[in-house]
Parts: C-alpha cells; structure tokens; sequence
C-alpha cells in the first residue's frame, strides 16, 4: 500500500513513465508518415475520435469501480480479522481457567491458542502471496520480469528484518507443526486445532456452553474470513472486462494521431509536430486509467497497491502478545519507500 498522500515523479515514472517512450515514438512514425507522405486519407474525423475516446473513458471507469470494489473488499476481510482477533484475545484471557487450573497450566493454554492464532495469521497471509496464472509476476517477457523484480524488493529486501523476525518466533508448537506438515491448506488446518483445542477444554469443564459457543463462533469468524480472502485470490477479475478495456484503450490509442492530425496540419508549417506531444500526453492519461484498474484487480500479489498484510498482521500480534503481559514484543511494521506491506 502506497502511503505518500502525492506521488513523486520519480513514482509516477516507476508505474507508468515507461510508456512515455513507445507513445512518443508512435506519434512520432504517425507524424512522419504524415508530413512525408501527405497522404490524407490517413485523417479521421475528430467526432470519430471523440465518439471512441469517451466510449473508450465511460468502459475503463466502470471496470476500474469495479476493480476498486475487490481491493476495498479485501480490505475490509482483513478489517474483520484484525476486530475478531481482538475479541478472541478478550474471550481467550477472561473464559478459559476453572478454579481447579493452576495460574500455570492456564497461561500455558493462553499463550498456546494465542500464539497458534498468529501463526494462523501469518500462515494466511504466506497462502495469499502464491502467484496465480493472471497475476502480474506471472505474466511473459519483460511486464512478468519486472514485476517478479518489484515483488522480490518489496518482500525479499526492503522488509528482510521484519521477515526474519516473523520466522524466527516459531509460533506453532512442534506438535501441531507436524499434524499440519502435509496439508495443502496450513491455514485450515490451525483453526482446526483451535477447534479442537476448544472443544477438549470444554469437555474438561475449563469452559461452561455459553463460553465454548462464543469461542468457535469467533474461529468460525475466521473460516469465513479466510474464504473471502482466498476467493478474492483465487477468481479472477472477469477477463472479459479486464481483456476488453485494454484492447480498447490499445484500439483509442492507434487512431489518436489520426484524429489530431487533421486539426493541427490545418494550422499549417511545423505545427503538424504539436501532434506529437498532444498525443502522447491524451494516450498516457488513457494508459494509466488502465493500468491503475489493472493493477487494483489483484490485492494479494506483493506488488505497491496491495492490502498491507504484513503490517495488518504484526498489528494483531502485537495486541494480543500486550494482552497477554509478554515482553518479547515486536516493533510496528514501518513504510519501507513510502510502501506499506
């Protein structure tokens, strides 16, 4: 997640200034085409343009609102993590402890369900980061390449300490680790040890009904949360739309120097030129409306727009380690470039 409030050029020139260069040379060979060849025929009419361009503008803000929609869902999955995780915490340190449990023996259950839940979280999050075949970093040639390489910065170097940190506190028991080890889903299979761990206090009279209800009702919380994360991940964008406003934005694009033309060759002289920079700046502004949609499509990819899992998680962790009178607590995720993972 990009916190600066204003984009600098330098960010501005990292996202989208690389096109710059294929729009400047294609105005450019078009202009020239132009001026060289006379050729008239090549100009089309500006009501042409203006009828494909607002087309073109009305297509890509409806699929960038609904791009938008999946990112502030995902969102607000983590949102109803982080308030379930808090009441887990409230209910985990006041329910559990009968009379006849040594203070001991009921820290150790604390701390054992609160620590499998961390991991839980960041089990999840690991589950989340898994590239899919339409994601960015999976794509072909040089768009694949560089995200692969913004993707490694942001999670292999930029925030290396906060991950070492995060594997060296082995929050699952080398018990459930192994019960665990071959599951295709990690993250499934904690809540089910919560589950169980649950279910076994309430049978040893550590928790009354109401208690062990409330209880599985906020790890049910999570089954459902968990869910919507890992629909959002692994259903794509209907590429119909996503397909369709790119070839459309490709289409305005090709025939923006035709439709300029006309009204600059008029001018007479060198003003056949001003298409140049008219063209490119009209066609970046097109571009980068597909590529902020494109790009808001896929929240758990590890790339600048995503949902900050990693500060989300640390967030959790660090509540409910305070919660429970730990010492060894770890510091706040902090913006790395001003990118909050």
């Amino acid at each position: 997640m990009i916190v600066k409030k204003t984009l600098g050029i330098k960010a501005i020139y990292q996202f989208a200034g690389h096109h710059l260069l294929w729009l400047t040379a294609w105005m450019a060979a078009a202009t020239a085409l132009f001026h060289l060849s006379g050729w008239r025929w090549m100009l089309i009419p500006p009501m042409a343009l203006t009828l494909i361009g607002t087309a073109v503008a009305f297509y890509v803000g409806f699929k960038n609102n609904q791009a938008y929609d999946r990112l502030w869902e995902a969102r607000r999955v983590w949102g109803s993590i982080i308030n379930n995780s808090r009441m887990l915490g409230t209910m985990v340190k006041n329910f559990i402890g009968g009379k006849d449990l040594p203070e001991e023996d009921r820290k150790k259950v604390h701390t054992r369900i609160i620590h499998r839940h961390i991991a839980w979280l960041y089990t999840l999050r690991q589950q989340l980061l898994v590239p899919t075949q339409w994601e960015h970093v999976s794509l072909a040639w040089l768009a694949g390449s560089y995200n692969r390489r913004r993707k490694e910065f942001l999670l292999t170097n930029a925030y290396k300490e906060e991950m070492a940190d995060v594997e060296s506190r082995h929050y699952l028991e080398s018990s459930d680790q192994s019960l665990i080890a071959a599951a295709a889903n990690k993250a499934t299979q904690i809540n089910d040890l919560q589950s169980a761990e649950i279910a076994a206090l309430y049978r040893e009279g550590q928790l009354n009904m109401m208690q062990q209800v409330e209880l599985q009702r906020i790890v049910n919380s999570f089954y459902d949360e968990q869910g919507k994360a890992e629909r959002i991940k692994r259903y794509p964008f209907p590429r119909q739309y996503g397909s369709f406003s790119f070839v459309f934005v490709a289409i305005f694009v090709f025939f923006l120097p035709f439709g300029l033309l006309g009204y600059f060759a008029e001018l007479g002289g060198n003003h056949i030129w001003l298409c140049v920079p008219f063209g490119v700046v009209i066609g970046w502004v097109y571009v980068v409306m597909e590529l902020i949609g494109d790009y808001s499509e896929n929240p758990f990819e590890g790339l600048y727009n995503d949902i900050p899992m990693l500060s989300i998680c640390r967030t959790i962790e660090i509540d409910l380690l305070q919660m429970f009178g730990e010492t060894n607590v770890p510091p706040a995720i902090q913006p790395k470039n001003d990118v909050l993972m």
